[in-house]
């Protein structure tokens, strides 16, 4: 009973987080995958990692282990607005930083088979501007995984399977919206001497939200209709590849690359953002006995499509809702700016005792911004992220 109080707690709190990297999706989860750049379809480190990025990697994990990690993020995010109807003005979010956690176990079955389950945040954004925005903008989206997974090993092919089931909340400043949805996960790995292959495959999951905002509205700022309309709001399908090389004394070297289809996810196709593909590499090094090193990087080219001069005075539609084009870019560029790229990553691990290790990880995404114009003006958002990671990992 007290476990499972505690995992309903850890799933209360991840769901309330808002946080952002490649578009809105983590780059990574636990500390070991996210300083090494958020890799781990090829060479995961823990359960965490194995579930998240490729179910087939938990044939690589020996034994039975624990993970707890827990996440500082915070993230920067900055506006300017230039407009004949708003007025000018400029403010830096009020968000607070966040605490996210995950957990996972992995055990082996038998000598072919293995299962894991996890629980972790894995996506989500927002702002606040509630203080100088004319328009009040406060906006949350975030999503909360719980992913029981299993593993087959059948000679140097290893396949995998996991269930995704997913919470999402959401608000854009009506009131929390939430609601649940169902996927799966699929991988596969190969080893080959010291080289490891892996595939994944995520499958996209709508999440229908009812009564979330009043999209309704013509003109500059729009004219409501008093109804609060419904969103569907879709986790997009990922496809990822990754090779990992171990024939180095001492050394892990890994890459993946991944293809994150938001322009086919009901609500991100709806504001303009366009398909990711992402880009990471991470390096460990057993430095001492106890103690271990890493590095990467993470590179995803910003999801939001640019509407540079676009008609201010015209409406767009938005799943049959019509929207005020100037509303509508200022929701989408103002209201949830995932636009960070380039990602640096470091982390260390020391093992004080063959059951006990303790993980350590920074990531930092560095700042970009972006900005569109029209006939009433500019609008503009910059976004940057610090992230801290503490993980403990306990065999069993």
């Amino acid at each position: 009973m007290k476990k499972a109080s505690l995992l309903a707690a850890l799933i209360g709190l991840s769901a309330s987080m808002a946080y952002a990297t490649n578009g809105d999706n983590m780059i990574g989860v636990g500390p070991t995958s996210r300083s090494m750049g958020g890799t781990g379809i090829a060479a995961p480190q823990d359960a965490i990692s194995a579930i998240f990025s490729n179910p087939a990697a938990l044939s690589q994990l020996n034994g039975s282990q624990f993970n707890f990690a827990g996440t500082y993020f915070a993230p920067s995010v900055k506006a300017e607005v230039k407009s004949g109807m708003l007025g000018n003005w400029k403010d830096d979010s009020q968000d607070a930083a966040y605490a996210i956690p995950a957990i996972g176990v992995a055990t082996p079955i038998n000598d072919k088979m293995n299962f894991g389950i996890a629980a972790y945040g894995v996506s989500g954004m927002g702002v606040d501007y509630r203080n100088e925005d004319p328009k009040n903008t406060n906006t949350k989206v975030s999503v909360m995984k719980f992913v029981p997974a299993v593993s087959y090993k059948y000679g140097a092919f290893s396949y995998g399977a996991g269930l995704d089931i997913d919470y999402q909340a959401a608000d854009f400043g009506a009131g929390l919206s939430h609601n649940y949805a169902i996927g799966a996960r699929l991988g596969a790995g190969y080893e080959y001497q010291k080289w490891n292959f892996g595939l994944t495959y995520v499958t996209r999951q709508t999440v229908d939200h009812k009564r979330i905002y009043d999209f309704d509205g013509v003109g500059l700022t729009g004219t409501f209709d008093g109804t609060y309309d419904d969103l569907k709001l879709a986790n997009p399908a990922q496809y990822g590849a990754g090779v990992s090389y171990k024939g180095l004394d001492k050394w892990v070297l890994s890459a993946d690359v991944k293809y994150i289809d938001w322009a086919n996810a009901d609500g991100y196709k709806d504001f303009g953002w366009q398909s990711q593909t992402v880009y990471a590499l991470g390096v460990q090094n057993q430095t001492t006995d106890k103690l271990t090193l890493r590095a990467g990087w993470n590179y995803g080219k910003n999801p939001l499509k640019k509407h540079d001069n676009f008609n201010a005075a015209g409406t767009t539609n938005i799943q049959g809702k019509t929207m005020s084009t100037f509303g509508y870019e200022y929701f989408r560029l103002i209201g949830f700016p995932g636009i960070v790229e380039n990602h640096l990553t470091l982390g260390a691990g020391y093992e004080f005792s063959p059951k006990f290790t303790l993980n350590l990880g920074y990531k930092r995404a560095f700042a970009n911004t972006m900005t569109e114009h029209s006939a009433d003006g500019s609008i503009k958002s910059t976004l940057s992220e610090d992230a801290f990671d503490l993980g403990l990992n306990f065999k069993f």
